[in-house]
């Protein structure tokens, strides 16, 4: 016996299709390129993704085919998530921060029919768009008069001028729920990257539980700034959730810094903002420098990397505001957990709640776990036990695109190279990547407790814990550090913050300190580079 409901397939259509019905004058702001704040509201980005749907059909590409942005977060960003996709094409983010070379092998791969761009990107795309084979057009976001002169890139247009010819009635076509809407591409810090495509049904669902109150809690009295770029897995979602809930948005575009930030966020009556802990670490630098304090922000949205217990403390103490702690992966759309407490967890002392909401959290609504052991069984949910951190749900991918190499899922289950605890709550925490835990005279050091410890200590600005090679323990931790612009400290000023907050046989046999730490272009410290550049390091007295 099959159920007497209408079949309606989940499309991203629809998401902007309710904004335009029911939040029509819910606000759209941009700092845009230029450095002016640009007012918009959804009725706006709606009739306007229409017009970029209809620039796509004058194109004559056909359903399938991938358009490339190249873009800071903003408005007309958001209209080609829409326009792109609701027409049946396939929305595909670069990311600016990868090596152009990067950027050139994953167009290629993607086979990218048309390369929509921000001006300030203009240098990047005159460098590789030679050698973009497949694309053919090239449209530059912004007004018709702000078209570079003399740029070298055939058939350049403005995307005003693009996308004004045409009228904003078109019907969204009915799609195959299953149908590619998205792709991505993984950081590719090991090869080359590895591309994961996103159906309409998938982002759909994927939308609907990041807006549940036990995920990120959205609803249409927010104010919400995506500070993670929409060019890394779609800025986690919040296009499309705080569109199918009609928050407000706020883009803060190029401008990222502390003071940028901060003036936006009391400028507009921020309520939640998400991004990794580099951002933060720059916000709450500038706040504490000048004196500064967040008025209207509530929820600050930490992931990507760890929160540091410094971090939480200074959202939470010093700000009021509480922190939202979640983890996923491109491969996953990318929310998987997120540190929400239960009832019972209320009740519990301010240092108790703290050292929960530490933790990567508990699977939202469509995402299963499970750690194993390395022959692939099961392990206990005891908050203990450590093994490879394995997902499976609705948005969370089978196979990388045009890939050759081995299945990264297991019956059924995809491999995240996380090694994790769970405890008997469901609360999942990342003890280290695989491939960075630091394995010493038989057991397991996480580099992510040893770097939350230091970045308590006041002079350091980053930390990064890596292992390198010892003669008896196998491998010993030392701590790369930079230092806080202004403050001096020592190595052993440093290891002696280590007593009592960390096991001795944990804490870092040296500390080393550089200019930089490299980061990918998502924000995420480079290990296996900084262990290149210190190949030749010597633990002292081996």
């Amino acid at each position: 016996m099959l159920g007497l409901m209408q079949s309606q397939p989940l499309l991203t259509a629809s998401l902007i299709r309710h904004a335009e019905r029911h939040h029509g004058d819910g606000e759209v702001i941009s700092r845009r390129v230029e450095g002016d704040i640009h007012r918009t509201r959804y009725r706006e980005v709606a009739a306007r993704a229409r017009q970029v749907a209809q620039a796509l059909d004058a194109l004559g590409l056909a359903g399938g085919d991938r358009v490339a942005t190249l873009a800071w977060n903003g408005y007309r960003h958001l209209e080609l998530y829409y326009g792109v996709s609701g027409s049946g094409r396939v929305l595909h983010t670069l990311n600016p921060r990868v090596h152009p070379d990067q950027l050139v092998w994953m167009a290629n791969h993607a086979h990218d029919k048309v390369l929509c761009f921000d001006l300030s990107f203009l240098p990047i795309v005159q460098a590789v768009h030679r050698r973009c084979t497949s694309i053919a057009h090239f449209v530059v976001l912004c007004d018709s008069n702000k078209v570079p002169a003399g740029s070298g890139i055939p058939g350049l247009q403005s995307y005003e001028r693009w996308i004004a010819p045409h009228p904003t009635d078109y019907e969204w076509p009915v799609l195959d729920e299953h149908a590619a809407s998205s792709m991505c591409y993984t950081s590719g810090t090991t090869g080359d990257p590895k591309a994961v495509v996103y159906s309409h049904r998938s982002t759909v669902l994927h939308a609907l539980s990041s807006a549940l109150p036990d995920a990120l809690n959205l609803s249409a009295r927010d104010c919400v700034m995506p500070v993670v770029p929409m060019f890394h897995v779609h800025a986690w979602g919040l296009p499309y959730a705080a569109v199918l809930t009609g928050a407000k948005l706020v883009f803060p575009g190029p401008a990222m810094d502390g003071k940028s930030l901060h003036d936006l966020m009391e400028a507009e009556q921020v309520t939640l903002a998400a991004g990794v802990p580099t951002v933060w670490h720059m916000l709450l630098s500038y706040l504490h420098t000048h004196q500064l304090r967040l008025r209207s922000l509530r929820r600050a949205v930490i992931g990507g990397a760890p929160c540091s217990p410094a971090m939480l403390a200074a959202f939470r103490v010093d700000h009021g505001v509480e922190v939202v702690h979640a983890w996923g992966m491109t491969e996953m759309s990318p929310l998987g957990t997120v540190s929400a407490p239960k009832h019972k967890h209320l009740a519990w002392p301010d240092a108790d709640q703290a050292r929960l909401t530490l933790t990567q959290g508990r699977a939202v609504f469509g995402v299963d776990m499970k750690i194993v052991d390395e022959q692939d069984a099961e392990l206990p949910w005891d908050g203990v036990q450590a093994g490879e951190l394995m997902v499976r749900g609705p948005w969370v991918l089978c196979d990388y695109y045009r890939d050759p190499g081995v299945s990264p899922v297991t019956d059924g289950w995809f491999r995240t190279g996380d090694v994790a605890t769970i405890d008997a709550d469901g609360f999942m925490r990342i003890m280290d990547r695989r491939k960075d835990i630091i394995k010493s005279g038989g057991e397991w050091i996480s580099s992510i407790d040893i770097e939350n410890v230091a970045q308590g200590h006041p002079a350091v600005g980053q930390a990064a814990c890596i292992g390198v090679p010892h003669p008896k323990w196998n491998e010993r931790p030392i701590l790369v550090v930079v230092l806080t612009p202004g403050c001096q400290a020592s190595r052993d000023d440093i290891l002696a913050y280590f007593d009592g907050k960390a096991p001795k046989w944990q804490v870092p046999d040296d500390v080393v300190f550089v200019a930089s730490i490299p980061v990918s272009g998502t924000g995420k410290m480079q290990k296996a580079t900084l262990r290149d550049q210190l190949k030749g390091y010597r633990l002292p007295g081996t």
